[in-house]
């Protein structure tokens, strides 16, 4: 099942939903108004983007908005802070959409090539 982590609001998360709905994929949403990521979903999100980045450090540079006015506060920080600082302002400061198919992948961001491969 592929989850979508995001907020209604976001118009990248409405075209991820919007993506998955015309090709038939169930996907379950996630509002992050209303329930952001528990710290095992958080790290099983990171570990995933790892995999395919190199590394966590560049997981959570590419996990982190960049656009957002609150980057500031994680610009600067040491890479095992920022995954702290991420972690507890996931609503301010995550990419959205985070989507996860399962334990072992998962995107942050419009993604639609590397979701035509968890068809």
């Amino acid at each position: 099942m592929i989850q979508i982590y995001g907020t209604l609001k976001n118009f990248d998360v409405k075209t991820a939903q919007r993506w998955f709905s015309e090709r038939r994929i169930p996907v379950q949403f996630v509002d992050l108004k209303e329930k952001e990521m528990s710290r095992g979903e958080f790290d099983s999100v990171v570990d995933a983007i790892a995999r395919e980045t190199g590394s966590r450090a560049d997981a959570i540079d590419a996990l982190t908005d960049k656009k957002s006015k609150d980057y500031a506060s994680i610009a600067y920080l040491d890479d095992s802070d920022k995954a702290d600082k991420l972690f507890e302002n996931q609503l301010k400061l995550l990419k959205q959409p985070v989507c996860r198919n399962g334990k072992n992948a998962a995107t942050a961001g419009l993604s639609q090539k590397v979701w035509e491969l968890w068809k």
